[in-house]
């Protein structure tokens, strides 16, 4: 037996609410931005995914205009940082509403680091660090999803499997990214599963044009 909601009637506050209770668990995109009088911006995201592979593009959404996307249509840049197990006070705290001349890295103790390509800062203790122009702003309803292309990925060095099997990427154990769940719930990576994907090839029952015939009668 199910609970049917239809969204108009609840209400958009309470679908809301309902939504990131269920849609879960979410990546956090930790955005760093610029405003154009020059104060820099922290702030976590957590509606954020990949975009497009070819070019490499991602997108985090601004529900209402808050200071992040003020800053990206002003300036056109930010970068995105993971958001790691260790930093978990600081994510929420700059999450707090300040005002828009604060900066937040200095509020909650936080290193800017310079980037390569772009005005807005890394945050140094973070160990993955996405630097992007904006490729487009879509409006939708009262959100907007940000779109930008990666210019840069910086990556702590000590993060990556040395293991060529392992196709030299970061290892999930180095990264602990967290992720946000309903209510003032987040969760960690947990327990980490893996399962190769089946190819239609290898699909119990798979007729085989080239497959030799059975001798069978």
């Amino acid at each position: 037996m199910r609970t049917d909601i239809v969204p108009a009637e609840l209400g958009h506050r309470a679908f809301y609410k309902l939504l990131t209770a269920t849609v879960v668990p979410r990546p956090i995109a930790w955005v760093s931005t610029v405003s154009a009088d020059g104060v820099v911006n922290l702030a976590p995201h957590s509606f954020f995914t990949v975009a497009c592979v070819d070019p490499p593009m991602i997108q985090f959404t601004s529900v209402g205009v808050k200071d992040s996307l003020r800053n990206v249509r002003a300036t056109g840049e930010f970068v995105v940082c993971l958001a790691p197990e260790p930093l978990f006070e600081q994510i929420n705290a700059t999450g707090t509403d300040f005002p828009p001349d604060v900066d937040e890295f200095a509020a909650v103790g936080l290193t800017p680091e310079p980037s390569a390509t772009v005005a807005p800062p890394r945050v140094a203790e973070s160990p993955v660090a996405f630097e992007c122009r904006l490729h487009q702003a879509l409006e939708l309803g009262d959100s907007t999803v940000v779109i930008g292309r990666v210019q840069r990925a910086a990556i702590d060095a000590d993060a990556f499997d040395r293991d060529p099997a392992q196709g030299g990427l970061p290892r999930i154990e180095a990264l602990r990214p967290l992720a946000r769940l309903g209510r003032d719930q987040w969760s960690t990576i947990g327990e980490v599963r893996e399962i190769s994907r089946i190819r239609y090839e290898d699909w119990p029952g798979h007729y085989s044009p080239t497959a030799r015939p059975s001798s069978n009668p």
